[in-house]
């Protein structure tokens, strides 16, 4: 079962994708995981494994699912001690239920939610307790952003359902507050409210942390599924270093290039967002967060 200290922790990400054979060959180049079938009930399973041990896994995204438009996306699950009791909060905040609460074998319960803004996200409650993967390592998810409709209110839905805690703010300008967010005074992430020029619902978008920077860029390239697609995942260095990342994109079906912004001291968020071909918004905000407060968030915390 799981224990009430874990709740609120980010414990396992699932990618669904309608070519998940497209999408191993993709990660496994470009970040270097590795990757296990786990069969217990008939229906194989793609685990995704760090130096760390497993993390999350890949799926084919159900045929249901594309037929209602869902795209390719990441799912992360957060750590409950009953799966049914945080659905019925979701629910009595405005959330929706996506998933209702369903065994795993041997392995949990788990349920898909949507908080009243409509951001899907899954809550899990383990058999048995999963060790925190030290989150400073390579390939590690290490930071979990909300683009919300209205983040204050987002914070709160999030606050009362999983005990997360505000951490600070961050004022961004034009583009509104960036709001800090964690469990037991370490920060997981953060959230920050969409403006006009973001028609997208809102969503999640979780970030993986790399040491080496300019290699996977080139092995994104070299997988050629890199740029222009979702499900999209962050891929940066250490705020103390002086570059900020890249911003790797799977598509199954779509081939290109990696986009990689310059330096911190030399990047001006709001030039490089006009030049960019994708008009990369996600990248600007982060960028103006990366200047600003580099020593309050330079370095990620072991666990989180």
């Amino acid at each position: 079962m799981t224990d009430s200290n874990d709740r609120g922790r980010f414990v396992w990400y699932d990618l669904m994708t309608p070519d998940p054979k497209a999408a191993v060959a993709f990660y496994t180049q470009a970040l270097g995981w590795t990757t296990e079938t786990w069969d217990t009930s008939g229906s194989p399973y793609t685990m995704w494994h760090t130096s760390q041990g497993n993390m999350g896994g890949v799926m084919e995204l159900p045929e249901p699912a594309r037929k209602m438009g869902a795209p390719p996306h990441w799912m992360g699950y957060v750590a409950v001690p009953s799966v049914d009791a945080t659905v019925a909060v979701a629910r009595s905040l405005g959330g929706n239920v996506y998933v209702q609460p369903m065994d795993i074998p041997n392995v949990g319960r788990f349920a898909v939610i949507a908080d009243p803004q409509g951001a899907s996200i899954a809550v899990f409650q383990l058999s048995d307790p999963m060790r925190a993967h030290d989150r400073s390592k390579s390939g590690e998810f290490n930071w979990h952003e909300l683009i919300a409709d209205d983040a204050a209110v987002a914070l709160a839905f999030y606050r009362e359902l999983f005990g997360w805690e505000p951490l600070g703010d961050f004022d961004m300008g034009p583009m509104g507050t960036y709001r800090l967010f964690g469990r037991n005074g370490v920060q997981m992430g953060g959230m920050f409210s969409k403006t006009a020029d973001m028609p997208m619902p809102a969503c999640w978008l979780y970030y993986v942390f790399v040491t080496d920077l300019d290699g996977t860029i080139a092995r994104c390239t070299a997988a050629n599924r890199c740029h222009g697609g979702k499900p999209c995942i962050r891929i940066f260095l250490p705020f103390d270093l002086d570059a900020l990342g890249a911003q790797c994109c799977k598509n199954s079906r779509a081939p290109g290039g990696c986009e990689k912004p310059g330096k911190i001291e030399n990047l001006d968020p709001l030039q490089w967002e006009r030049s960019s071909a994708r008009r990369n918004i996600f990248s600007r905000v982060f960028g103006i967060f990366v200047r600003k407060s580099s020593r309050a968030v330079g370095r990620r915390p072991r666990e989180c």
